[in-house]
């Protein structure tokens, strides 16, 4: 089981940016497919962005397309996801995991964007 933990997150006014990280520990992310969710208040889990094990090839729900960014840097055993232009309705815990995703959810970050 792969150990995820996820960080970054925080207060912003609409309009800005966060950038949110996703460290692996006690194993390499190597291989591995790893995808970002996230869950608004009062809703489901929803999908936000995939990327390969070799970072080549990314996919985005509509909802976040052209404006959030998902990069990996093996190396540092580390994903990433850039946020810009957040909106009040992108408020919610946002949670890293494998993709398909494993059992184990970690804590998540919550991200917050209100004035």
């Amino acid at each position: 089981q792969l150990q995820l933990v996820e960080s970054g997150g925080g207060l912003v006014q609409p309009g800005g940016s966060l950038r949110l990280s996703c460290a692996a520990s006690g194993s390499s992310l190597d291989y591995h497919a790893i995808a970002w969710f996230r869950q608004a208040p009062g809703k489901g889990r929803e999908f936000v962005a995939t990327i390969s094990w070799s970072g080549d090839n990314t996919y985005y729900a509509d909802s976040v397309k052209g404006r959030f960014t998902i990069s990996r840097d093996n190396a540092k055993n580390t994903v990433y996801l850039q946020m810009n232009s957040l909106k009040p309705e992108d408020t919610a815990v946002y949670y890293c995991n494998t993709h398909p995703p494993q059992d184990d959810w970690g804590q998540g970050t919550q991200v917050t964007v209100s004035s």
